[in-house]
């Protein structure tokens, strides 16, 4: 099987400390471009409101990884799926897709909050979310993702318990 070297392009500074399931809005951090990339680079970006930001589970380790269906979060509630159903750490790759609010631009760092990842995180690849790139037609799914991330996945940091 074919393998690709990546190397990130931009570290996030700031925001989560810890790698937590829930509580992941209204969190403020930084995505700092590294400096072997010029600040032409980032021209324009500052006109979108949100980021598609490839990023690595960097704390995670390659034994983490599961090949074989499990009820997310262990919960029994949720049926057992397989590991290219689940969005964590536990795929093949540890890559992560996330789409956080820009909030500032100033110089390398960009602002951004409702970013899903932690302190320290290596930044793959960044792009503008561009609404048109987004899925088209209805969006399909099971119950078990709104049960799983609706009540808290993006409700504030400040509110967690």
């Amino acid at each position: 099987m074919p393998s690709y070297e990546v190397s990130s392009i931009a570290t996030v500074v700031g925001g989560h400390t810890q790698v937590l399931d829930d509580y992941q809005g209204g969190v403020r951090s930084v995505i700092r471009l590294n400096d072997e990339y010029p600040l032409e680079t980032l021209q324009g970006i500052g006109e979108f409101s949100h980021l598609t930001v490839v990023w690595r589970f960097h704390r995670a380790r390659p034994e983490d990884v599961q090949l074989h269906a499990r009820s997310p979060r262990g919960d029994a509630r949720w049926p057992a799926t397989g590991t290219f159903v689940h969005r964590n750490h536990r795929r093949p790759n540890q890559l992560a897709i996330s789409f956080p609010r820009l909030v500032d631009v100033d110089g390398r760092d960009l602002h951004v909050t409702d970013l899903d990842a932690v302190d320290g995180t290596p930044v793959l690849d960044l792009a503008p979310y561009f609404q048109q790139m987004g899925p088209r037609g209805p969006i399909r799914q099971p119950a078990w993702p709104g049960e799983m991330l609706a009540p808290t996945y993006w409700s504030d940091a400040s509110e967690r318990p």
